[in-house]
């Protein structure tokens, strides 16, 4: 903004008109507020203008919003207001008709006293009135003066601050040495006290190391006499050792004579039967007593029916505690349930194959049983916790598997236990612990092999 004003420029509005071939003086250098709010007022104008007034170059900056044609468009404005005097001249008008009485004075080429002086110079430098020169420099000293005025004030407030600041960190220094002295004090009666307690505890600690001293020598002395106790001990025990393998030589040659003993009395037991079975069979022949079918018990059971014994009734066997038709028997009765002891049946009878194999084959030949008696078949089973996964049971066996920290055993006898009385229970394992506990609670023992020939035959 510092162009020179060509001779034929038309005057001023509002003012005078220059005299022909006069130059206008040059343009000063505008401080930056003074520059903005020219910058402002002529934005503000451009939207008021004909299309055709606005130069070209501003055509496009007029259609931009009104916050955004002083930010954006600026540096153009500014360029134009220097270089095109008819269009600032234009602007000029329109901003001092705007502005009124202020308008009217700075056209006057005078500003009221109490005027805004950064509106003063940009009024004055659109407008060219007389002595608009003056004005805007005593507008620009004027916001120097203001500026370096709030410059000299916010001096004078930081200083102020900054005196205040250091009174209350002085004053708070104060505090703080006081309290940094009374702790000094403390801490030197600490100290002193400090000091008392560690003589105490020299004193103690000197005492204590005479005692452990006499400690470690006593401790020493007792592992001497440790050491010839458990030595004597060693040879007492080596002693007793060899007594007792004496003493299991005598047992091992005791029972040695005693099952030779046994034999002896068995042989002359054999002896003894073989002897009056001959005896038997020689009086058979003197009285010629001829063989017969009929029992005692048939003629018992012929005269409470009222009619006479039938032969061949007396042709039923009485069956080994092993065979399989006990087991049919014991089954056929109502209600009857099979408790199985699962890994006794199937490592006794196929222990060469997995355990899972044994599971899946003996729960298989129990199915086929079930399906054969109708009976109630329980299979139990070791280790519940490593079980996964397990195939579905065929229909009428149930699996069971111990819990942790117990055993089949135990969950077998669990199951005797909780059957009513009277029902006819009937438990499948060759450990005589387990058949002796649940025959002392009722149920029918036999053993694996028993059930492991009668599943042959399912």
């Amino acid at each position: 903004m510092s162009a020179q004003v060509p001779d034929h420029d038309p005057a001023p509005a509002g003012g005078e008109p220059e005299p022909a071939g006069q130059a206008e003086p040059a343009e000063p250098i505008l401080l930056e507020p003074v520059r903005l709010r020219v910058i402002s007022l002529a934005a503000a104008a451009l939207a008021g203008l004909p299309f055709d007034e606005i130069p070209p170059p501003l055509r496009r900056v007029a259609k931009f919003a009104p916050r955004q044609r002083a930010r954006l468009g600026g540096t153009a404005i500014a360029t134009q207001l220097t270089n095109d005097l008819l269009f600032r001249q234009r602007v000029a008008s329109r901003v001092v008709e705007e502005a009124g009485d202020l308008g009217a004075s700075v056209l006057a080429g005078h500003a009221p006293a109490a005027a805004d002086p950064v509106e003063v110079a940009a009024l004055a430098y659109l407008a060219r009135s007389t002595g608009w020169v003056e004005l805007v420099g005593a507008a620009g000293e004027a916001v120097r003066v203001e500026a370096d005025s709030a410059a000299i004030t916010e001096r004078l407030r930081d200083a102020e601050q900054r005196v205040a600041r250091a009174e209350h960190d002085r004053a708070v220094a104060r505090v703080e040495a006081d309290k940094l002295r009374d702790e000094l004090a403390r801490l030197r009666e600490e100290t002193a006290g400090i000091r008392d307690e560690n003589r105490v505890l020299h004193r103690q600690l000197r005492e204590a190391q005479t005692r452990e001293r006499r400690a470690s020598e006593l401790l020493a002395t007792e592992r001497g006499r440790l050491a010839r106790s458990a030595a004597d001990h060693e040879a007492e025990l080596r002693r007793l050792r060899g007594k007792l393998a004496d003493a299991e030589a005598a047992a091992g040659a005791n029972r040695q004579a005693a099952k030779e003993a046994r034999q002896v009395d068995d042989a002359r037991l054999w002896l003894l039967l073989e002897t009056i079975g001959q005896a038997a069979l020689g009086l058979r022949r003197e009285l010629a007593l001829e063989p017969t079918s009929v029992r005692p018990a048939d003629v018992v059971a012929a005269e409470a029916a009222g009619v006479a014994g039938t032969p061949g009734a007396g042709k039923a066997r009485a069956l080994d505690a092993d065979d399989p038709a006990r087991l049919d028997q014991l089954l056929a009765l109502p209600k009857a349930h099979l408790i199985v002891d699962g890994y006794n049946v199937t490592k006794t009878g196929f222990g060469e194959i997995s355990l899972e194999q044994q599971r899946q084959r003996l729960v298989s030949g129990l199915g086929g049983l079930v399906a054969q008696t109708a009976a109630e078949v329980t299979a139990v089973f070791d280790g519940a916790e490593r079980m996964v996964a397990l195939p579905p049971a065929p229909r009428g066996v149930r699996v069971l598997f111990s819990r942790k920290g117990e055993t089949a055993d135990e969950l077998i006898r669990r199951l005797v236990r909780a059957e009513p009385a009277g029902r006819p229970i009937v438990v499948i394992s060759s450990d005589r612990e387990v058949a002796d506990g649940v025959r002392r609670h009722g149920a029918y023992p036999l053993s694996s092999g028993t059930l492991l020939r009668r599943l042959a035959r399912v």
